[in-house]
């Protein structure tokens, strides 16, 4: 039998597992806070941590439709707020004093849903083919992490947890294999919001250098002081003995106050400007400008963003039944709410990055399963960058769609992501035929 792999960081022994193509240290405690309350490091330890055990989840609601979409179940981990946590998927077989590129995924779920061990968010196909280390951060979400109330509950828990593992990553990945000069954050949806954010910190170039941002919703990020005091104020009686299921239960009807606010309360939890680690709104483009020399971007959008919200529209149903015109409706809808959400933010954010000095790539991603009412959907990219058959055997974004289809563009696609990762910078214009474009964006 063999020994199981064992590391020596800063943090303190850590003992992983060999997982066929990959090994894997899982669940390592990177900060701790109690309810409400700024994490803090996760403190030095003597004793080895075998880290063996996923990330649990933090408490969160069930969200039916996208179980249905990409085939996840409700209760997959167990949940807990003591979720701080993060796991790390590395090459098997890394040469003594090798340092490969690493790469930290924050997940999405509108700041309300997800977790980083989720078996959709699988890192190994990506490691294993490009030799890049993948660190799955899993963070605080909805009233646990990003609602401040007007008694001085802070706002931007789960930002603030999420640079204590970037933090915990600069100081301890050498020890696994990685390069601290070589560190990208990479997030879908509410994840690449997060990192969007994350990069109006002055200390974000210190703690990466490059920055892959997925169909984050940037054009619904602005404005949105009313409606968080709303929620504020609808939130005020949770305290921190309210037990955790009832405050998810809470989050549901706290939710139901952003309605009234229009496009924006399509993600009623999310950062909140002027709380920290974020600037006041006035200042964030300045924040972003200050540290973009230091970070390098590739930030784009699926080309049918809005498909996997529409069908949940009662409205846009009955529309998509009417013969022919049904479908250029439907057609025309998705185009403007993918533009007023992720497109028009998302090339505002790369030219104004290449403006104040930072190298910036855009893309579009268009890889559809054949057939399939979803097409270019948000969340169509996370097939093709994790997770493997079996993961994704029920989903039904991908109906339609062969598995050698989706792993041959899947590969494709995961090997671009490392080549930028590597900071091997891409070829523009450039991309994947049928599935993917990209170019460069200028200062001008």
């Amino acid at each position: 039998m063999k020994p199981e792999p064992a590391f020596s960081p800063p943090c303190g022994p850590v003992t992983g597992w060999r997982d066929g193509d990959v090994v894997r240290a899982t669940g390592i405690p990177y900060a701790a806070a109690g309810r409400f309350q700024p994490p803090v490091s996760a403190p030095d330890r003597t004793g080895v941590l075998a880290a063996t055990s996923l990330s649990p989840a933090c408490p969160q609601a069930p969200v039916p439709f996208l179980d249905d979409i990409l085939g996840t179940r409700y209760g997959e981990l167990p949940g807990s707020e003591d979720c701080q946590r993060l796991s790390i998927t590395m090459p098997a077989g890394l040469d003594d004093g090798e340092r490969v590129p690493v790469m930290v995924w924050l997940h999405g779920g509108s700041y309300t849903s997800g977790s980083g061990d989720l078996a959709i968010f699988d890192p190994s196909a990506l490691v294993a083919e490009n030799r890049v280390i993948v660190v799955s951060v899993t963070y605080r979400l909805g009233l646990f992490g990003y609602l401040s109330t007007g008694t001085g509950r802070p706002a931007n828990l789960g930002l603030l947890d999420q640079l204590e593992a970037f933090r915990w990553v600069q100081r301890n990945i050498g020890a696994f294999g990685g390069d601290p000069g070589r560190v990208t954050a990479f997030g879908q949806s509410a994840g690449g919001d997060a990192v969007a954010h994350l990069m109006a910190t002055p200390e974000a170039p210190s703690l990466f250098q490059r920055a892959i941002i997925q169909s984050a919703p940037l054009g619904i990020t602005r404005g949105r002081e009313k409606m968080s005091t709303a929620m504020g104020i609808a939130a005020e009686h949770v305290t921190e003995d309210t037990p955790a299921m009832d405050v998810v239960e809470i989050e549901g009807h706290v939710s139901q106050v952003a309605r009234k606010f229009g496009l924006i309360a399509a993600m009623p939890f999310g950062t909140q400007y002027g709380h920290s680690p974020l600037p006041p709104e006035s200042g964030i483009e300045d924040a972003w400008n200050a540290t973009a020399p230091g970070i390098e971007v590739l930030i784009g959008h699926t080309s049918e963003e809005a498909r996997l919200f529409l069908p949940r529209n009662p409205v846009v149903g009955r529309l998509a039944k009417v013969p022919v015109l049904g479908t250029a409706v439907v057609k025309a809808i998705n185009w403007a709410v993918t533009e007023a959400v992720y497109g028009r933010a998302a090339r505002k954010f790369a030219r104004r990055h290449a403006q104040a000095g930072g190298t910036a790539y855009s893309y579009v991603l268009s890889w559809a399963a054949p057939g399939n009412f979803y097409g270019a959907a948000h969340t169509v990219d996370l097939p093709l960058l994790f997770g493997d058959q079996q993961t994704w055997a029920g989903a039904g974004l991908l109906t339609g769609a062969s598995w050698e289809d989706i792993n041959t563009q899947g590969r494709a696609l995961r090997a671009v992501w490392a080549r930028f990762a590597a900071g091997e910078g891409l070829a523009s214009p450039g991309g994947l035929p049928g599935a993917l474009r990209y170019r460069s964006v200028s200062a001008g």
